[in-house]
């Protein structure tokens, strides 16, 4: 069977027999996990196995793993990572270092989700934060240039896939510049195109061979005054695929964030019509899921075509001392 072209969330710790049923009959393409669904390695583990056996094939599962503030799996069962800010200030002081400790981070992290039946990690965040943006991105940058931001990009994603977890660039084409936190109320840009190019899209354009990315959902004015980059074709065609050249998989960011008005139904057309080849939806309700998955076709033609290129690059995990590595890490980040 064809999977849906949505990502979805579960409620709890374990699946209930109705989500397992509406599992089974929506056909996700992939899950995402939040700190709610995360208590334990073993609770993890089954869960995800569960989710599996829900659809009846290897679905990717997601999760948002960034260290810093945004970590789902924490203590006491897993250790606390550092902000992406943290690999931008050991850059300053030493660019090798900083590449080698942003590449171990990520490839601890990769360690930790594979062992849990994990396998997608939406990290790297590539925005750019600027002076007088809220601070929703803020230290989950890894800085302020967008040079040290695609570099240390690079090496995190590097650190994933050689764990054999699927890195996701995010927020494409950029959300540093938000004046509101995107999960409250929707950010509008209005800087010029030219500087948009040439400072928020360019870690994105750096790594654009990546096999996921996320959007944002944000208004940048000088595109698109009329919609936020998830439900813009303006962005998704113009910037993300044509000027960024991202031919990848392309999926919303949470469609349930405040940022975007309108009902579920709405929300997934739109985006859709827009060129989005997955919708995320994170919040674990059901009524929500099932209008969403009454609205979202099954995948197919070029979205169906990136969403396979994409699986095709999940891997087995290159040979790795967690020890070592471990030691090595708290070192480099002391």
């Amino acid at each position: 069977m064809t999977s849906r072209a949505f990502i979805s969330g579960c409620s709890g710790l374990t699946l209930t027999e109705a989500e397992r049923r509406f599992f089974s009959e929506s056909q996700p393409w992939g899950f995402i996990l939040f700190k709610r669904n995360c208590d334990n390695p073993d609770q993890i583990r089954h869960l995800t196995a569960d989710l599996r056996a829900a659809v009846g094939f290897d679905a990717p599962i997601l999760i948002d793993q960034e260290g810093g503030r945004v970590q789902r799996m924490a203590a006491p069962h897993w250790p606390a990572y550092p902000a992406a800010r943290v690999f931008g200030e050991i850059y300053a002081i030493d660019q090798g270092r900083a590449h080698r400790a942003a590449y171990l981070g990520a490839r601890l992290m990769a360690h930790d989700l594979r062992a849990v039946g994990i396998d997608v990690d939406c990290v790297p965040c590539l925005d750019v934060p600027v002076e007088g943006a809220h601070d929703v991105i803020g230290r989950r940058a890894y800085g302020l240039e967008p040079e040290v931001v695609a570099a240390l990009g690079q090496s995190a994603a590097d650190g994933l896939l050689a764990g054999g977890v699927l890195p996701v660039i995010k927020h494409i084409p950029g959300h540093g510049r938000a004046g509101v936190d995107s999960h409250l109320a929707l950010p509008i840009v209005v800087t010029d195109r030219e500087i948009l190019s040439q400072v928020d899209f360019r870690p994105f354009r750096a790594l654009r061979d990546l096999p996921l990315g996320m959007t944002a959902h944000v208004v940048y004015s000088a595109i698109d005054p009329d919609a936020p980059a998830t439900l813009s074709a303006k962005v998704i065609h113009d910037v993300i695929r044509a000027e960024i050249g991202f031919d990848g998989c392309l999926m919303t960011d949470d469609l349930s964030m405040k940022a975007l008005s309108g009902s579920v139904t709405e929300k997934a057309r739109r985006a859709r019509e827009a060129g989005v080849d997955l919708i995320l939806h994170c919040n674990g309700e059901m009524d929500e899921m099932r209008e969403l998955a009454e609205a979202t076709p099954l995948l197919e033609g070029p979205a169906l075509q990136r969403c396979e290129r994409a699986l095709a690059r999940r891997r087995q995990p290159d040979v790795f001392d967690e020890a070592s590595a471990r030691a090595e890490f708290q070192q480099l980040t002391a």
